[in-house]
């Protein structure tokens, strides 16, 4: 958490109002944030303008000069962008990272209260390499039950861990992989080589539903969640299964089970998802 839904919301807050800004200045306040000493970071950002804002996985990508340059930024657990000074207001949000200031007096401030996030800046050639390391979108028009189903089969990890894997399917968290896992009706602990070509295509449609629905929706906000006007998502009330151990299964009543695999809940429905 933040997954792709709330990493999209944010870009598309965000879009509108930074793109075509040039970085004037940047203050460091956390400099465990950043993979680089907070000079050098500061010095690859300096006068920089903003072209583009995007979205790779669970991360937040600035084009900066048109390509030149790629300030990347993973969210970690809490992390979040908010523009100050536009149509939002100005007052800065507490545990603030990183500060970057640009004309008029308006500013970006990324914000992150676990601080498990980091910002850096890639180079064509490098951000080439973590791209490639990073699995297909599942919204993509080109990502195709097929190519999902091809993917689960070399692989015995069970579904939950698979969808996880950033490296295999990129954005999904253990929300969204719960929530399509139900839209299914697999068991989330099942190895990922079981599952069929007829329940790929099921979960292949599960995900573009419950991802879809969630970035209309604004993401889903547990706790610290927050979009770029400081808005919580509104997704978490939609939720049949995250979350919900215990409660009825909005299918069959049966209560919800909450099973920890790898150190981390997974939650199904015992009933529809055997």
């Amino acid at each position: 958490m933040p997954e792709l839904p709330e990493a999209e919301t944010l870009v598309r807050g965000l879009r509108p109002r930074i793109v075509g800004e040039t970085i004037q200045r940047t203050r460091v306040l956390r400099e465990d944030l950043l993979r680089v000493p907070a000079r050098r970071f500061r010095s690859e950002v300096a006068h920089r303008t903003i072209t583009a804002v995007e979205r790779r996985a669970k991360n937040i990508v600035f084009e900066l000069d048109g390509g030149e340059r790629r300030l990347v930024t993973n969210l970690g657990m809490t992390g979040g962008y908010y523009p100050l000074g536009y149509d939002l207001g100005s007052t800065e949000p507490s545990h603030v990272g990183v500060r970057f200031h640009f004309g008029d007096g308006r500013k970006l401030v990324f914000r992150d209260v676990r601080r498990f996030g980091c910002l850096e800046v890639d180079d064509p050639d490098a951000w080439a390499e973590r791209d490639a390391r990073i699995g297909p979108e599942p919204l993509s028009d080109d990502y195709t039950p097929d190519d999902l189903h091809a993917a689960l089969q070399r692989s015995r990890t069970p579904l939950r861990n698979w969808l996880l894997d950033q490296r295999r399917i990129a954005g999904v968290g253990n929300i969204y992989a719960s929530e399509a896992a139900f839209l299914a009706g697999v068991d989330p602990l099942r190895p990922a080589n079981e599952v069929t070509r007829d329940e790929a295509a099921l979960l292949h449609g599960g995900l573009r539903a419950v991802l879809g629905e969630a970035i209309e929706r604004g993401g889903t906000t547990l706790r610290d969640y927050r979009d770029a006007g400081g808005e919580p998502g509104g997704f978490g009330r939609q939720l049949m299964v995250y979350g919900r151990e215990g409660e009825p299964c909005p299918n069959c009543d049966t209560p919800i089970e909450r099973t920890v695999l790898s150190n981390r809940s997974a939650f199904a429905c015992p009933e529809c998802q055997r």
